[in-house]
């Protein structure tokens, strides 16, 4: 499974070439559906499989969630993975009931907004809105958008625009807020290292591994936080 999810988010970061190719037949939106039906069906049995709270973190998210391999960076946790490639905070919202209300995790942690960061606050407050009404004995943590390169690059200014929004809106919500952006950003060059890139725009492990290190102390604090505070209304 793991295999084939690594070879379609290639596919999936090759879209633009594959798109500019043409393709009338449908092919390359009946693999998009393919594929998030795919990511449906695992949320859906990992659901089932765990009851309320036993999950400690998700990860909510697109491409860049996609490819992290929370299992190995969190091997101490109960973790999932809700990230989806390609997705946006529209397509986000709309499965939260499937990717996080079914399964009601102690921790979530939410990076979204770089596939239309344009319009991704016509929603993103919704989302956080959804949160505190369906899930409101869940922590979350708002992860910030990352510094970019190349073509991504071009929105470095947008992004570190959306980041100062996304931390106001953590603020006003309670959430925790985590800087991506400084973290990945080489100040001699205003964009990502290139170490952390793939491309520009997707992480290596490198880039993986810094990542992990920022957002890492903030969800041990809001578990603790969640612990302590479920201990207080169960002291048993």
């Amino acid at each position: 499974m793991k295999k084939t999810i690594c070879i379609f988010i290639t596919f999936l970061l090759l879209s633009p070439i594959l798109c500019a190719c043409g393709n009338e037949n449908g092919d390359w939106e009946q693999k998009v559906l393919e594929y998030r039906e795919s990511k449906y069906a695992i949320y859906k049995a990992e659901n089932d499989k765990y009851g309320d709270y036993e999950v400690d973190v998700v990860f909510l998210g697109d491409s860049l969630t996609d490819g992290y391999d929370v299992a190995k960076y969190y091997p101490d946790y109960v973790t999932s993975n809700r990230g989806i490639s390609g997705d946006t905070t529209v397509g986000l919202e709309n499965r939260l009931e499937l990717s996080l209300y079914d399964l009601k995790p102690k921790v979530a942690v939410m990076l979204i907004g770089a596939n239309n960061m344009d319009t991704m606050f016509d929603n993103y407050e919704s989302i956080l809105r959804g949160f505190r009404e369906n899930v409101p004995n869940t922590k979350i943590v708002l992860l910030s958008l990352t510094s970019m390169s190349g073509e991504w690059g071009k929105k470095n200014q947008l992004a570190a625009y959306s980041n100062v929004k996304i931390k106001m809106l953590a603020e006003k919500y309670s959430y925790e807020y985590v800087d991506l952006y400084s973290a990945l950003l080489n100040l001699e060059t205003g964009e990502i290292f290139s170490e952390y890139t793939t491309d520009g725009g997707h992480l290596t492990s490198e880039g993986y591994e810094t990542l992990t290190k920022e957002i890492t102390p903030a969800i041990e604090k809001q578990l603790n936080a969640w612990l302590l505070e479920n201990q207080a209304k169960d002291p048993n």
